[in-house]
């Protein structure tokens, strides 16, 4: 019961957090709201009984990730935020049908999953008797050895080029 009220809260918290990030016009609480999301989904991983993907979720994006977001919003020195005044009904009407064809889609998901029943190559027992910790670092360094390090390689990317434009005003 109690943790059905927790994911509640935390679930209500993560979706109105999440639209505020696309609704707010200033950047920079945009990003704190942003991060207030990624707590809250820490929040749900603990539920989850993952709590070395909460950890995770709080150290590599509310921490590192944000920190970069912040710096590149900071460096662009974004002031006064212009309104753009779209007057094209068909970008609008565009953007409600392609909304409620992706709400579909997320609901044909949500069905055929509570259909099956199914719980994947690791059910909870599995991981319970594994640890949590040690199936995600086999996953993470074998079947996708190829996409953590390209991850690896853009994030270095992304910090050398803020440094070259930050080296640029110096």
């Amino acid at each position: 019961m109690v943790e059905t009220a927790l994911f509640i809260v935390l679930a209500v918290g993560t979706v109105i957090t999440a639209i505020l990030v696309i609704v707010q016009r200033n950047p920079v609480a945009s990003a704190i709201y942003l991060i207030i999301t990624f707590f809250c989904l820490a929040g749900i991983y603990l539920l989850l009984n993952a709590p070395f993907i909460a950890i995770i979720q709080v150290l590599v994006y509310a921490g590192a990730i944000m920190v970069l977001f912040l710096f590149v919003i900071m460096l662009l020195n974004l002031e006064k935020e212009k309104k753009i005044v779209t007057r094209y009904r068909l970008q609008r009407v565009l953007g409600v049908f392609l909304g409620i064809v992706l709400l579909a889609q997320i609901g044909m998901i949500f069905n055929s999953v509570l259909l099956e029943g199914s719980k994947g190559d690791f059910p909870p027992e599995k991981v319970a008797a594994l640890g949590n910790t040690e199936v995600v670092a086999r996953l993470l360094f074998t079947d996708f050895l190829l996409p953590f390090e390209i991850t690896s390689v853009l994030l270095l990317v992304a910090i050398i080029g803020a440094i070259v434009l930050a080296k640029r005003q110096i």
